[in-house]
């Protein structure tokens, strides 16, 4: 019996560029490229060929196929020159969806690789760097010498995107400032992610996600109760806020030049990024000249959208029974939510007040309401509790910590967590997956290379 015939549509001869499928670039099965298999001009209609593989090469050929056409980004080449995570991020959310991701670095390498060195570590594997570069080719170019723009200038030829988020001035000094890439490529789309934006007057200040998307943008200061600093922000929180916006800003560019076969400079600052995030406050400063203050969690004006301690473990610092967990209650219709949380609670009296009848009434009087959730919350464990919210409809959410949430049911059938590739000699891993999934597409993840990794394949390719 002879072997289903291959289709190749246009897209996919397009994404072809060197006239040949490399299997370990889009099915990620093998290095054997499919030589047999005849790629027409871009002008013509879909062909069918019979490659005349051997049953194992086809059949591999068809899988990868079947693979790389369901990636929902794929035909697109996106070539990043960025470091640390706001960039990168924009490339690893892309190449997870299927981009084909270039990474070009210095001699020296994204100094992500080696940011457990700075605390004497020494570590093949850096989970913050392989969640945001994993699946990427990875090319060294100097680009302070002639030759290593020139490789540059080719590479840039054939990408659809290219990202970066290197200050202006040397993107300037090494001619590849946005105003100059678009001039030379019309139809690239351009990401520049910068601290504070490609205009105004701190344009060129460095400014990491703690700086411009926390402190300046105001969403510390917002987060802070009165008299204390605020606290300090985790790790890559900004930076990957901004990444999802970016992404979201280049394929938007990418859809408007599918219609009007121009590129466009997409402008993303992690100050305009927390600014959007902390809008809700700003907005009502801006409409009514005034806005709320942020309070303790013991004086929050809304006691049914708010945190508790559950009990039933060691006592803490207070003398309180407590397991360690606690709820973030979600009542945002406090009026419609009051009655079933008193029905979970068993109706006790101690919140049959008359100052307590009805939302206004409970958040002129807050403290008091907040003080008897404490008492009765501690009086039962975790488990206890929730069961008595689920069986009588009070809308919740557990206050995970990070171990919690690794064997957090929910998180796991979510696709929060994905396997990752590993050498015949290292232990299995997870990483957290990026937020989106596609319907019909669950592709492996792919690692991250290594330093210079494809340079020379990539650079070979290039015509």
């Amino acid at each position: 019996m002879s072997p289903e015939p291959l289709v190749l549509t246009t897209s996919q001869r397009q994404a072809s560029r060197r006239g040949r499928w490399k299997l370990r670039h889009y099915g990620h099965f093998s290095s054997w490229p499919v030589k047999k298999v005849e790629l027409v001009a871009q002008n013509e209609a879909p062909t069918v060929v019979s490659p005349g593989l051997c049953a194992w090469r086809y059949q591999l050929a068809i899988a990868c196929r079947r693979w790389w056409t369901g990636r929902v980004l794929n035909g697109y080449r996106v070539v990043e020159l960025a470091i640390w995570v706001a960039g990168p991020a924009i490339g690893g959310i892309m190449s997870d969806w299927g981009a084909d991701v270039i990474k070009v670095e210095a001699p020296a390498g994204d100094p992500m690789r080696a940011m457990y060195r700075a605390v004497g570590v020494e570590q093949d594997r850096v989970p913050a760097y392989e969640l945001d570069n994993r699946g990427k080719r990875c090319v060294v170019l100097d680009l302070g010498t002639e030759e290593g723009r020139a490789h540059m200038d080719r590479l840039l030829a054939t990408a659809d995107v290219f990202v970066t988020n290197l200050r202006i001035p040397a993107l300037t000094k090494m001619g590849l400032h946005h105003e100059a890439l678009t001039a030379r490529f019309p139809k690239l789309i351009y990401a520049a992610v910068t601290g504070y934006g490609l205009s105004g007057p701190d344009r060129d200040r460095p400014g990491y996600d703690a700086g411009a998307f926390w402190a300046r943008s105001s969403l510390a200061q917002n987060h802070a109760v009165d008299g204390e600093m605020p606290p300090v922000l985790k790790s890559g929180v900004g930076d990957h806020v901004t990444a999802i916006a970016g992404v979201a800003g280049v394929c938007a560019a990418l859809l408007n030049r599918e219609k009007t076969g121009e590129g466009r400079v997409v402008d993303i600052s992690l100050l305009r990024t927390g600014i959007y995030v902390n809008g809700w406050d700003i907005g009502t400063r801006q409409y009514f000249g005034r806005m709320q203050r942020t309070r303790p969690r013991t004086k929050s004006p809304s006691p049914l959208i708010n945190c508790y301690p559950t009990g039933g473990g060691p006592l803490d610092e207070q003398g309180n029974l407590t397991d360690g967990r606690g709820v973030w209650l979600l009542g945002l219709e406090q009026d419609r939510h009051w009655p079933p949380l008193l029905r979970a609670l068993g109706n006790p009296p101690e919140l049959d007040d008359p100052l307590f009848a009805n939302a206004v009434l409970r958040g002129k009087n807050a403290e008091a309401v907040i003080t008897e959730l404490d008492r009765i919350f501690r009086s039962y464990t975790f488990d206890e509790l929730t069961a008595a919210f689920d069986s009588h409809d009070v809308w919740w959410a557990p206050i995970n910590s990070i171990v919690d949430v690794l064997s957090d049911p929910q998180a796991i059938a979510s696709g929060a967590f994905v396997d990752m590739p590993v050498g015949p000699d290292e232990a299995p891993f997870q990483l957290v997956s990026n937020p989106v999934s596609f319907s019909g597409w669950n592709p492996p993840m792919r690692a991250a290379n290594k330093l210079g990794a494809d340079t020379t394949e990539v650079l070979d390719s290039l015509t």
